[in-house]
């Protein structure tokens, strides 16, 4: 079956250049022009990946993002964020959010169309371990946006979940602040490095006594092991 993608905007010119190039890409596409209906459709069919502009008639386009990354059965649903909004703080915003990319209009239907292949080959490459447990203490399931320490909820942002997510893909194997900015924003990368230290830092507080499984290896980036 082809993939589903949602596509929120509430120019009809827009929403009509994107679902033709998606169409032409072999992707199925569901159209709407406000967030009210967009949302109201959600428990009936979900989509595989969400196309979202952020100025809508009736909601914001981060509201509705924020939403749907707190929302259990929702929350892995990647986002392509679509605006106007050219401002390096807003896109900040929207990828600390959980926004999978940012696309600024006037775009490219073309590198719209590669920035959701992309992302959507992201996750299938992530999503193939969907449960583990370090040290028998910490427990991950990403399917659930779940992370337990001797079976208590830690509460992280989504970007802390997703270095995790990453890290613990492949326990044991070393990931440079690099890769681990490209497994989060892909080509989109408009953080320094160090950035990824802050929510290292973070992440390691939240999770006590797990947090010692991730491990900093000077010189070359991070690893999660026991």
């Amino acid at each position: 079956m082809n993939k589903l993608v949602a596509v929120v905007d509430d120019e009809p010119d827009i929403l009509e250049l994107v679902s033709i190039h998606l169409k032409r890409a072999h992707f199925d596409v569901a159209e709407f022009l406000d967030g009210e209906t967009f949302l109201k459709s959600l428990p009936g069919k979900k989509p595989d990946l969400i196309v979202l502009d952020l100025m809508l008639p009736d909601a914001d386009g981060m509201d509705i993002c924020k939403y749907l990354k707190k929302k259990e059965e929702y929350s892995t649903i990647p986002i392509i964020m679509l605006t106007a909004k050219t401002e390096e703080t807003d896109k900040i915003v929207g990828l600390e959010l959980g926004a999978d990319d940012y696309v600024t209009k006037p775009f490219s239907p073309r590198e719209l169309i590669a920035r959701i292949k992309a992302v959507l080959r992201r996750r299938e490459h992530t999503a193939e371990t969907q449960y583990i447990t370090v040290g028998d203490i910490l427990s991950i399931d990403f399917d659930k946006f779940d992370v337990r320490v001797r079976n208590k909820k830690i509460d992280l942002t989504t970007t802390e979940f997703r270095i995790l997510k990453i890290l613990a893909g492949k326990k044991g194997w070393v990931f440079s602040r690099q890769q681990i900015l490209d497994g989060l924003w892909g080509e989109n990368k408009i953080v320094v490095d160090r950035t990824v230290d802050v929510h290292i830092k973070h992440l390691r507080e939240k999770l006590g006594e797990a947090g010692t499984f991730i491990k900093n290896i000077r010189g070359i980036g991070y690893t999660l092991k026991e």
